[in-house]
């Protein structure tokens, strides 16, 4: 199992005329997608504006610069492990 994460705006709709599905599309979608096939097996790879989002929240790995289709260089990072809050480190070190 591979997880790829990026941000960004997609356009949703239903698609099918006897059997409805609900879809997105777009380049965040397209971004997304290249992180999950490139990523490692069993990590979750994210791009660059995931990392900044959510550096402070999760502890994260910078995998460096890889091949994106269609954009070129992109620098992606693996999410290791949700940062613990101070007040919980407080808790376990008492």
């Amino acid at each position: 199992l591979r997880v790829g994460i990026h941000t960004g705006p997609v356009v949703g709709g239903v698609i099918g005329l006897k059997r409805f599905s609900y879809d997105l599309w777009g380049d965040t979608v397209n971004i997304a997608s290249r992180m999950e096939s490139q990523g490692i097996p069993g990590r979750i790879q994210v791009t660059e504006e995931i990392y900044h989002r959510l550096q402070d929240k999760f502890l994260f790995t910078e995998r460096g610069a890889i091949d994106i289709k269609g954009k070129g260089k992109m620098k992606a990072y693996l999410l290791l492990e949700k940062k613990l809050a101070k007040d919980s480190e407080s808790l376990l070190t008492r």
